[in-house]
């Protein structure tokens, strides 16, 4: 028996973990006391690390389909195979008959985070879809038009601000997104104990409104609107104050101009939230010694998710609160090199896809397309599809349709622990080690932490021999997509060479941390198991910026462009039911439902309902309801609750662990529905290509029980 210190992999907050091993498992999960960053905080899902990494039903050896069956191959028969279909349909079709697809558990390991980008450009295809558009790029865009840089995002100094303001977001079941910030309920509440507080913009009185200062619940999908009207306010009541960031900043009369018609009383009706609420929120923001504004998904999933994006950091430039301390900060990871203050700054659009014509964003096309490129003859067309640790068929909207097209495709391989809603149909499965076996360092998250730091783990369990890591399956993909074939020079394909003590992925880390703002080393972090605190966050403007001005684009055009849109939306009357996802703690898009004890105890995929609805409709509590928008319909149980507000309805995100041929027997046991069977793939954000699932127009109605069949007198 040992003791083991790593990071948990399984959502953004990287909270330390004690683990405790024998042999090669993992026996008990602690939170660590000692870290320097989350101080012992543990969530469910970092407590079942353990279950995770030893379950039944995780793939040890590759898959392959012959006659129709998966049967277990050799690593050497798998990559064979890969390498021969995949150069075959390259050679007679092109790069961009190849479409791959990356999850978001792909930037949650150190191997996805230094070799998919190595990976994408081998391949060298337009077809390249990420889960980004179904969750996140709006933020992007509007960061890169803001700063210039699509990773330029800055994250609320929660441990120093005064006041805070959450839009769409529940980070205590998310642990935080596109905002590394571990133990969101001990800060909350050392936020208030020091006289702070804060306020949750929110449909479903979640457990972080349940836990705030103000809760208002909003329209789903209108948020842009009650933020146009909090930029009309603070022009109107001359509240504009842009402190220290006024010589880096241009276009304000610009964002003057394109608020006008948004007042409060105009967006009040629309976004259900008074006009008298909506000014006393933005004097309470403006008023604030520090604040800052955070939006996430009930943001960024929407139909105006990147003009609302951007106004979230436009409230915190306005009152003067980005980039200070206790508002909106730019993090300054050790793997990162300082700025230089400008740059090429950012365009989208450098090519379209091919059925649709939606452009290119950040080097991919939206994921809301990938099914008409493979259903749609022509040249161009998608003939194989490579997955990279994500499950498509259940993420993207109008699933069904995907999978549909899944089951066409000439060839498909898939880089996944588990024979799930996707890979199943896959012709070949390539399995990583589970979490124990890998390094562990957070290149994506510690780029968006609250607090400077780092930390680094090697496995807490050895690998098995001959089993090749996570870093060796993309390489090998790697060198196929290259025509060098899968067994190339790895170390070569990443520019390496030469005899060293550390692994492949610690050479390319030591490197960056070495040219890094605090010139350490893979060593160095090694020395200190609980992490290395960096210190607060500090200002970096205008170093930040990548922009040709070198300033902040208050107003860029693209943004501008799309905003007589938000207002033919504002004039434009809407009635009816809309559907909105929600988080659970215990909970992870589709990862964690074959862990048992993430799925016992009360049922978490039910449709959230309000009193007053369900007594419209004649719904029962704990009764199946049917719901249905303009591409399907699904059956799911009703929850009833006045914690949802009244016209809005709640599934989770993530289930449907109903289908055929899959491996997943917890899941398959607490199956749930797919909300992804009512979500639109023809309804998308124009400006990132994201596709919309909060605010999705649907019908409910209560499901009869079937009638007893009457004997035959």
């Amino acid at each position: 028996m040992r003791t083991a210190y790593t990071t948990c992999p399984l959502c953004e907050a990287t909270c330390g973990l004690e683990l405790t091993v024998e042999d090669d498992r993992i026996t008990a999960v602690r939170g660590d006391r000692k870290d320097t960053f989350s101080n012992g905080f543990l969530c469910p899902k970092g407590a079942s690390l353990g279950a995770l990494d030893a379950d039944p039903d995780r793939l040890r050896t590759p898959l392959a389909r012959r006659d129709g069956e998966f049967e277990p191959v050799s690593w050497d028969e798998a990559f064979t195979l890969v390498d021969e279909k995949l150069t075959a349909i390259i050679a007679e079709h092109g790069r961009d008959a190849v479409a791959m697809y990356l999850g978001n558990p792909t930037v949650h390991s150190l191997a996805g985070g230094l070799y998919a980008g190595v990976l994408r450009k081998a391949l060298d295809s337009r077809n390249v879809f990420t889960a980004a558009t179904v969750d996140q790029m709006p933020k992007h865009v509007s960061s890169g038009l803001l700063y210039g840089g699509i990773f330029t995002i800055p994250v609320p100094d929660i441990d120093r601000t005064d006041f805070l303001l959450l839009l769409g977001a529940d980070p205590f079941s998310s642990n935080g997104s596109l905002w590394t910030v571990p133990d969101v309920p001990g800060r909350l509440k050392a936020l208030r104990k020091r006289g702070g507080a804060f306020v949750v913009v929110d449909p479903r009185r979640s457990r972080t409104a349940a836990a705030a200062d103000r809760h208002l619940p909003i329209v789903p999908g209108t948020d842009v609107f009650l933020l146009l009207a909090m930029v009309n306010e603070l022009f109107a009541a001359d509240l504009v104050d842009l402190g220290a960031l006024a010589p880096h900043v241009t276009g304000v009369d610009g964002v003057r101009a394109l608020s006008e018609p948004f007042t409060p009383e105009a967006v009040a009706s629309r976004c259900g939230v008074a006009a008298d609420e909506i000014r006393a929120l933005t004097h309470r923001l403006a008023a604030a010694p520090r604040a800052a504004v955070y939006g996430r998904i009930g943001t960024t999933t929407v139909e105006f998710g990147t003009v609302a994006s951007w106004l979230v950091d436009v409230l915190n430039i306005l009152t003067g609160n980005l980039d200070r301390p206790g508002g909106a900060m730019f993090p300054l990871p050790a793997h990162m090199r300082r700025g230089t203050g400008t740059g090429k700054g950012f365009t989208t659009g450098r090519w379209h896809s091919r059925v649709r014509g939606l452009p290119e964003v950040a080097g991919e096309l939206p994921a809301v397309t990938l099914a008409d490129e493979i259903g749609t003859p022509g040249p161009g067309q998608v003939r194989a599809l490579v997955t990279v640790a994500g499950n498509p068929a259940l993420s993207l909207p109008n699933s069904a349709r995907l999978d549909a097209a899944l089951s066409t495709v000439d060839f498909m391989v898939s880089v996944d622990p588990y024979l799930n809603e996707t890979t199943r149909h896959a012709d070949v499965i390539l399995p990583p080690p589970p979490p124990s076996r890998r390094g562990h360092y957070d290149l994506a998250f510690l780029s968006f932490a609250v607090r400077n730091v780092a930390k680094y783990s090697r496995p807490a369990v050895e690998p098995t021999p001959g089993e090749p890591d996570e870093g060796d399956i993309l390489l090998r993909l790697t060198g196929i997509f290259a025509g060098l074939g899968p067994d190339a020079d790895l170390d070569a394909l990443v520019g390496l060479s030469g005899e060293s003590p550390h692994t492949r992925e610690e050479r390319l880390l030591d490197a960056r941390l070495r040219s890094g703002p605090y010139g350490l080393s893979v060593d160095a972090l090694l020395d200190q198991p609980h992490g290395v605190d960096l210190g607060p966050l500090t200002s970096r403007v205008p170093e930040i910026l990548r922009t040709p001005s070198g300033r902040i684009e208050l107003c860029p055009d693209p943004i501008a462009a799309d905003v007589p849109r938000v207002l033919e939306a504002l004039r434009t009357p809407v009635d009816g039911l809309v559907l909105v996802g929600r988080r659970h703690l215990r909970s992870n898009n589709s990862w964690l439902h074959n862990v048992p004890v993430l799925v016992k105890g009360k049922q978490l995929c039910t449709l959230l309902v309000n009193p007053d609805d369900a007594d419209r409709i004649g719904l029962v509590d704990g009764g199946p309801a049917r719901v249905t928008s303009r591409v399907g319909e699904v059956e799911a149980t009703v929850e009833v609750s006045a914690d949802m507000a009244a016209g809005v309805v709640s599934l989770p995100h993530g289930w449907g662990h109903d289908r055929p041929g899959t491996r997943l027997a917890t899941a398959e046991a607490h199956p749930g529905v797919n909300v992804n069977l009512l979500t639109d793939d023809l309804a998308v954000d124009p400006l990132s290509g994201t596709a919309v699932l909060n605010g999705v127009r649907v019908h409910v109605t209560p499901v009869q029980p079937a009638q007893p069949v009457q004997p035959a007198k």
